[in-house]
């Protein structure tokens, strides 16, 4: 088995993959059945622009909240802040009420 290295590793939301899968798809005729049933999930599931709402977070300028917890917001789309407290109960993360508030409010607007 060939010895793999890890260069770097990112983290992805469901935007950012449909993106990288594109450019699979283009660079390589045959693509996996995997990142086939992938694709097809992906575009069911990622109908809105998502980028907005990322780059909205980010612009909240929330010292604590790193690129993987903004991901996994973006994925999941909280709609209230007990559902963004269930998203982030698994980090090691605590924000203050008014950033939980602030996070939901800029989904709904965006």
């Amino acid at each position: 088995m060939a010895n793999l290295e890890i260069i770097n590793e990112n983290s992805l939301n469901i935007y950012e993959l449909k993106d990288k899968l594109d450019q699979i798809k283009k660079r390589d005729k045959d693509i996996s059945p995997r990142a086939i049933k992938t694709y097809d999930y992906i575009s069911r599931f990622a109908k809105k622009d998502l980028k907005k709402i990322k780059e909205s977070l980010v612009k909240l300028n929330i010292s604590r909240l790193k690129d993987k917890h903004i991901n996994k917001i973006v994925d999941l789309l909280p709609n209230d802040v007990d559902d963004l407290k269930s998203i982030l109960s698994g980090e090691n993360l605590t924000l203050k009420q008014e950033d939980l508030t602030k996070i939901v409010e800029t989904i709904k607007n965006v």
